[in-house]
């Protein structure tokens, strides 16, 4: 292909594409993103390629692999169009029959449809699955229709016409004043409007400016960025050209997490074909316009995805925080103004440009405008990639899109914003979720996590586990994060141990405080959230810890107890059998019996007993 050197050729090319298309003709999609290649959706992929070809369809039948749909939990997904007919779990030996029935005849193959796990209705297209009807997809929709390698099928879509019309039509100037009335607040985590961002490394003194893509997506559970970045990659360096192009940067950067290879193999062949058609380099599309990207890849560090850690990383050093006295927008990158969001903030901003601020600002509430991509993940049916507008209630999201909980059991609280984030309870249930409103709770936004949990979870055991994650991601630069998330965790842990004391409740909350208030970065100043959240709405199980030496989730192992109903147990011996510790004795077809002293409390006694005869105290 050659390089496209005007507006006018970008639009001709897109016209030559569309022509050769013909939307009527059968098109199976198969995701290929990273949750659906787990399930060996690349060989369910090769199965349908094999049986077009061998059928003689090739040229007749279109086949595409792209990226995540968002109902990870439901794949290998395959979507057949024209129709949408949506497929789930998808083996290889269903090929033959997908092809010869559903695209041949126009059948629909009843066993491969998702099933509602609550009403057990079906579903034949993908729009109409609960899950994907109460979402407004602005930025994942376009996912299941794109091949990520294929920069043609982002041309299709209209992909590159903001460019177009920003390098065209607009100055710089205009382009940061759109942002700014769209009031785009950054995704990664802050909310700070990225507008705002923009115009203060724009008006920094120092001619050479950088931007940068954050996809050190470090959240345990979240994929949000490395989904965008697997399944459209275009439209990510599209807002980064636009967003370079406002600020007046030559030199662009992401920042992409180790752990995503095919995030990195799908953006470093879209860096090369945007470079190859004019879009990035010299001179893009005749405007005089001057602007190249590099890929950085980082090496797991939670705290790198803070805005100077990461800086510091692309240059080579440790990433560690630095003194906020002077902003990574006035002096980041080699002591040069740079301008940091993250993936999902860049992938908003060419819907900005081509459709206007007032388009944008017409989803959202008042302060909160556009969507929010989410992980959806706990105790909860529906699990996968959940987008809605801004402002949308807890509930909608757990009950309506994720189909609400699992086995009749109570819901007990959701955690939102990353393991710096904090627990809500069910009584804010129908609070609307946006930055404002999160932070009152005593939780935050973050880049998106939400974890749901039950009635068998126990807060002081979740307050632990996300403060263990905690003090070993701290980079140890301050004292306040290193030893308090550290004295934090000893706290929490001797707690679930049985050997709270009296005091320690006040001891951690003036140890959160002081964590909070003189950390140097957000990992520190937000480290806090799960301890000061959960002790907030569920002290009453803090205590019951402490005081009554009990666990009323029946979670922490030395604070529970087995025993065995002498009415229900039949003697069948199976307890006994797996008891991995010898602690169960008796005689076959006699009622067993447990000795605690030497029971272990690992459960396995209560998982194979039939007559549900074990019982935890």
């Amino acid at each position: 292909m050659s390089r496209l050197n005007s507006v006018g050729e970008l639009e001709k090319l897109r016209a030559e594409i569309l022509e050769k298309r013909d939307s009527g003709r059968p098109c199976i999609t198969t995701c290929l993103g990273t949750g659906c290649h787990a399930y060996a959706s690349q060989d369910v992929y090769n199965a349908l390629a094999e049986e077009i070809s061998s059928r003689g369809l090739t040229g007749k039948v279109d086949l595409r692999g792209t990226g995540c749909h968002g109902f990870c939990e439901q794949g290998p997904i395959v979507v057949i169009f024209p129709g949408e007919i949506c497929y789930c779990r998808v083996q290889p030996e269903d090929a033959a029959d997908i092809v010869a029935l559903t695209v041949l005849e126009n059948k629909v193959i009843d066993r491969l449809l998702y099933e509602d796990p609550v009403s057990g209705q079906k579903y034949e297209r993908e729009s109409e699955i609960p899950f994907y009807k109460n979402q407004d997809r602005l930025i994942l929709g376009q996912n299941r229709l794109i091949d990520p390698q294929n920069i043609e099928d982002y041309f299709a879509l209209g992909g590159y016409k903001a460019l177009a019309k920003a390098l065209a039509e607009m100055t710089p100037e205009d382009v940061l004043e759109e942002v700014k009335k769209a009031n785009l607040r950054g995704r990664g985590g802050g909310g700070f409007p990225a507008g705002v961002k923009w115009e203060t490394t724009r008006q920094a003194p120092e001619k050479e400016k950088y931007v940068i893509v954050n996809a050190d997506e470090g959240d345990p559970g979240a994929y949000m960025d490395r989904s965008l970045l697997e399944g459209n990659p275009h439209l990510v360096l599209e807002g980064l050209i636009l967003g370079a192009y406002a600020i007046g940067a030559a030199k662009g950067f992401v920042y992409v997490r180790q752990e995503y290879p095919l995030a990195v193999k799908n953006l470093t062949l879209a860096v090369q074909q945007a470079e190859e058609h004019g879009l990035l380099g010299d001179d893009i599309l005749g405007s005089g316009f001057d602007f190249s990207v590099s890929i950085k890849r980082g090496a797991g560090a939670f705290v790198s995805g803070e805005s100077s850690a990461l800086v510091s990383a692309i240059e080579g050093q440790v990433g560690e925080p630095r003194p906020k006295h002077i902003n990574t927008a006035i002096s980041g990158l080699w002591g040069k103004p740079t301008n940091l969001n993250n993936v999902e903030t860049w992938a908003n901003v060419p819907y900005i440009i081509e459709r206007g601020a007032g388009w944008f600002n017409s989803t959202g509430n008042e302060q909160n405008k556009g969507t929010k991509i989410f992980s959806l993940v706990g105790k909860v049916n529906n699990t996968g990639l959940v987008e809605v507008p801004m402002g949308t209630p807890l509930r909608k999201i757990i009950d309506d899109i994720g189909g609400g909980i699992p086995g009749d059991k109570r819901f007990k609280a959701v955690q939102t914003g990353g393991p710096s984030g904090g627990c809500i309870p069910e009584q804010y249930l129908d609070t609307p979720v946006d930055f404002d409103r999160l932070k009152e709770l005593g939780s935050m936004m973050g880049s998106g996590g939400m974890i749901i949990m039950d009635e068998d979870n126990c807060m002081v055991d979740v307050a632990k586990y996300f403060m263990h994650f905690l003090k070993d991601e701290s980079c140890g630069k301050c004292t306040s994060c290193r030893e308090g998330t550290k004295r934090m965790y000893e706290i929490l842990d001797a707690i679930t141990r049985g050997e709270g004391r009296e005091g320690d409740l006040e001891l951690l909350e003036e140890i959160a405080w002081v964590t909070e208030n003189a950390s140097l970065c957000a990992l520190g100043s937000t480290a806090a959230n799960p301890v000061l959240s959960t002790l907030r709405y569920f002290r009453d199980e803090y205590e019951a810890h402490i005081k009554e030496k009990r666990c009323p989730a029946k979670v922490c192992k030395a604070l529970i107890r087995f025993t065995i109903d002498p009415e229900k147990c039949d003697g069948c011996g199976r307890c006994k059998r797996n008891c991995p510790e010898g602690a169960i004795t008796g005689e076959l077809k006699s009622p067993m019996t447990i000795d605690s002293s030497l029971c272990s409390r690992c459960g396995i006694c209560r998982e194979v007993c039939h007559l549900d005869a074990v019982t935890a105290e």
